[in-house]
C-alpha cells in the first residue's frame, strides 16, 4: 500500500491540504495517510501525531521565545515520518517548519519523494532560499504563475496549480434562517486563525461593532473562526454584551454566509482571496508586536501586505496595518465604503480582473492531486 506523510504548519494550510487529498482519494482510495494537521485533514479521517497549536506561532519574538519547542516538534516529526517511511512528504506551506522538516528526512532517506505546496514567499524576502530548496525539494506546486520564474532560474521540477481557495462556489445551499434574518444586512468578520492574531484583533473589532451599533440597528456581524477558537471568540462576545453577532466555524456554510455578506474586514492572508472570489467588498486589517513589525519592515521588500494589493502593485483593497488597525479607522473605511457603493462595485471588478490572472484552467486542488498520483506510481 502507498503512503503519504502530509505536513501542515497552520489551519489554512490544513484547510488546503485537505482540497486536495480529497480529490486525490477520489481514484486512489487505497492510501495510507499520516499527518501533521488539522479538523480538515481529521475529517478525512487522518489523524494528526499532535495538535496544531502546539508549533503555530507567529512573529518573530514568539518563535525566538519557543525556539526549543519548535525544534522538538521538527525532530518528533521527523522521527514520525521516517517510521511511517511514506512513498511522499507533502509539505504545505508553513516553510520555517515545514521545509526544515522536509530537510532532515531526505538527508536520512532519499527514497522518500518531497512535494512542497504553497512556495514560500521568495519574492518578499529571502529570494537567496530557492538555492537551498533544490537539494531536498523534489517538486513544488505554485499558487501563483508569477513565482515560476524564481524556481526554473535553479531548475526546480514545479508546476503552477493555481488556488484552490479559488474554488468554492454554492453548490449546495443550506438554511441559515437559524443563524441570520433576512431584516438584517451581514458584515463578515475574520479575525484570524492563531491565538496571537485573535488576541490583538477581536478587541479591535468587538470595539468596531460597538461603534457600528450606536449609529445602526440594521446590521449583523459573523465571525468567521476555525473550531479551535470559536469557544473563545464566543466568550468573548458574551462578556461584551453584543446581540447581534455570530461566530461560525462549520465549513458547509462559511461560504455561503460570506456571499450573503455586503462586507468584509478581515487579517491579511489567504482569506481574503476568499472574499475576492465572493464578490465581497473588503479592507485589510493587521497588526502585531512592535519588535516584529519593526523587523519585518526592515527585511521585506514589498510595498503592500495582501497578495491582490502586491499583484497589481497599487492598493485595491485599503489596508490598515499596525498604528492604522484601530477601530476608530475601520468604522471610518467601512460607513464610507458603504456610503459609495460605486467604490464597492469598482473594488469588486478590479478583483476578479487579478483573480482571472491567477486562477488555474482547471480545478486547482485536481491539478495538484495529479502530481501526487504521478509521483506515487513513479
Amino acid at each position: 500500500m502507498k503512503k503519504i506523510f502530509i505536513i501542515t504548519g497552520e489551519p489554512s494550510g490544513d484547510k488546503l491540504a485537505s482540497t486536495v487529498i480529497s480529490k486525490l482519494k477520489i481514484n486512489n482510495p487505497y492510501i495510507k495517510y499520516s499527518c501533521v494537521g488539522g479538523t480538515h485533514l481529521n475529517s478525512l479521517g487522518i489523524k494528526s501525531i499532535f495538535e496544531l497549536k502546539e508549533i503555530t506561532y507567529i512573529g518573530f519574538t514568539n518563535v525566538i521565545f519557543n525556539i526549543f519547542k519548535i525544534r522538538n516538534k521538527i525532530n518528533q516529526t521527523v522521527n514520525e515520518i521516517i517510521k511511517f517511511n511514506p512513498d511522499i512528504l507533502f509539505s504545505v506551506d508553513s516553510p520555517d517548519f515545514s521545509l526544515r522538516v522536509a530537510k532532515k528526512v531526505k538527508k536520512i532517506n532519499s527514497n522518500i519523494k518531497t512535494i512542497h505546496y504553497v512556495a514560500p514567499q521568495v519574492w518578499v524576502w529571502r529570494e537567496n532560499r530557492v538555492k537551498k530548496f533544490k537539494n531536498f525539494v523534489d517538486h513544488i506546486l505554485l499558487l501563483f504563475n508569477f513565482e515560476k520564474k524564481y524556481f526554473e532560474k535553479e531548475k526546480i521540477p514545479n508546476t503552477f496549480v493555481g488556488h484552490p481557495l479559488l474554488e468554492n462556489n454554492l453548490k449546495n445551499k443550506t438554511d441559515l434562517s437559524h443563524v441570520i434574518t433576512k431584516d438584517k444586512k451581514i458584515i463578515s468578520l475574520f479575525a484570524g486563525s492563531r491565538l496571537s492574531e485573535i488576541n490583538l484583533l477581536l478587541p479591535i473589532l468587538i470595539d468596531f461593532i460597538k461603534m457600528m451599533n450606536k449609529r445602526f440597528k440594521d446590521y449583523f456581524f459573523v465571525f468567521h473562526a476555525t473550531e479551535e477558537n470559536k469557544t473563545l471568540i464566543n466568550e468573548q462576545l458574551k462578556i461584551s454584551n453584543l446581540d447581534n453577532t455570530e461566530v461560525i466555524s462549520d465549513e458547509g456554510i462559511k461560504f455561503q454566509i460570506l456571499s450573503n455578506s455586503i462586507f468584509a474586514v478581515s487579517k491579511s492572508g489567504t482569506v481574503s482571496l476568499e472574499i475576492c472570489n465572493a464578490k465581497v467588498p473588503s479592507i485589510i486589517i493587521y497588526k502585531m508586536n512592535f519588535l516584529n513589525y519593526i523587523i519585518i519592515k526592515f527585511l521585506v521588500k514589498i510595498k503592500y501586505a495582501n497578495i491582490i494589493n502586491i499583484i497589481n502593485n497599487k492598493e485595491i483593497i485599503p489596508e490598515l496595518i499596525q498604528s492604522e488597525c484601530n477601530s476608530k479607522q475601520i468604522y471610518s473605511s467601512v460607513i464610507y465604503f458603504l456610503n459609495n457603493p460605486d467604490l464597492m462595485e469598482k473594488q469588486i471588478k478590479d478583483c476578479q480582473i487579478t483573480l482571472e490572472e491567477i486562477r488555474s484552467k482547471s480545478s486547482s486542488s485536481s491539478e495538484a492531486s495529479l502530481i501526487l498520483a504521478k509521483y506515487l506510481v513513479s
